[in-house]
């Protein structure tokens, strides 16, 4: 089992429980190895990709076995399952779980637990699709270990898992305490101001915090840059670009990023080089220009080579692949934003792109204050 920093937590929760069996039974649980698998994020802080869908869908079906005693009862086994809309809403209300999909109930954590324990007799989760009920599977949750003893690791699976959510929460306000050190200082110090945000903005940083961190960059960017427009030659009006945060981050709700006002740019984040997410992307919005705003170091021009040969494999009308790449109307990457941050650095406006920040930082982290 690989051990991370989190790994110690889970051992301290396990021999609170099970005093000396605490380490067989982590030896022999594979539900229980998953979760330190995808906890690694907690001693890295809040630039590291936090997991929480898949480990809330394991926390809500483990939370109705457990409202429902049956850790106790028995009798789990000729049970009604738990229903989808209440697993779903039960995950909306945990923290960072606004926007979660019903992807990992369905499938995704089924298919990524059979991934790193493909010889498991056991998925998960079990679910009726005519009935749309769920089941944790309580196979997962009793752990038999040397000496034939069992144990129910119900509640210490709900522990771990509330561990890791307070460990993320204070990354996450660690993080904004950092960026309000910064805006103090941003006067004074403003390369060091700028390089702290840059760092907000490497490619193994949590997808949420780069799109935020970009957004604020660009926002502040083009706020400087006026347009000049009229519904007739005698009344021209002059207008400043205002760039538009359209929802949450990394929602996978299929709308569009950021939203540029007069003049009606469409914005999209992503990190992958992957053509069918560019194209599926473009056919939402039916060939509307699109700028993707690319959490890559590669260079602009290696990015689109990389899209237009992977178009021109998918492909084989000329035509059609010449349409989709026509729609990238601009490719920002990772050294375009560091360019421009270096600009507004030079116009003394930092101050701007940490307030965005902080805002949108505590909105999708729902931090107070």
């Amino acid at each position: 089992m690989k051990e991370h920093d989190f790994t110690a937590v889970i051992r301290r929760i396990l021999a609170d429980y099970f005093s000396v069996y605490s380490e067989p039974i982590l030896e022999k649980s594979e539900l229980l190895q998953y979760i330190n698998i995808k906890t690694v994020s907690a001693g890295r802080g809040s630039k590291a990709r936090g997991s929480f869908g898949n480990l809330y869908a394991i926390y809500v079906l483990v939370e109705d076995y457990l409202s429902r005693n049956f850790h106790e009862s028995g009798d789990y086994r000729h049970a009604e399952g738990a229903k989808f809309t209440d697993l779903l809403r039960r995950q909306r209300e945990l923290p960072f779980g606004a926007k979660l999909q019903n992807h990992a109930l369905n499938h995704r954590m089924n298919k990524e637990f059979e991934k790193y324990f493909p010889t498991s007799k056991h998925v998960p989760i079990l679910r009726d699709t005519q009935t749309g009920e769920y089941w944790i599977n309580e196979n997962l949750l009793i752990v038999e270990v040397y000496d034939g003893s069992e144990f129910n690791v119900a509640q210490t699976v709900i522990d771990i898992i509330d561990a890791y959510i307070e460990a993320k929460q204070g990354a996450f306000n660690s993080f904004i305490d950092d960026c309000e050190r910064m805006q103090a200082v941003s006067k004074e110090n403003p390369a060091d101001v700028a390089a702290y945000l840059l760092s907000l903005l490497r490619p193994n940083v949590d997808a949420r915090i780069f799109e935020i961190v970009s957004f604020a960059i660009l926002k502040t960017y083009y706020g400087d840059i006026s347009v000049y427009w009229g519904w007739s030659l005698d009344v021209i009006e002059e207008d400043f670009l205002v760039l538009y945060k359209t929802g949450r981050t990394n929602a996978n709700d299929g709308g569009i990023d950021f939203v540029m006002r007069p003049l009606g740019r469409f914005f999209q984040v992503t990190e992958t080089l992957d053509v069918r997410k560019y194209f599926l992307d473009i056919d939402k919005i039916q060939k509307y220009p699109v700028t993707f705003v690319i959490k890559s170091e590669l260079s602009v021009d290696e990015i689109r080579a990389a899209l237009q040969s992977q178009a021109e494999a998918q492909f084989s009308v000329q035509r059609i692949v010449d349409k989709y790449m026509s729609s990238i109307e601009e490719i920002i990457n990772i050294p375009v934003l560091a360019e421009r941050l270096g600009e507004i650095m030079n116009q003394e406006k930092l101050t701007d792109v940490l307030d965005e920040v902080i805002a949108h930082s505590k909105v999708e982290f729902n931090i107070q204050g």
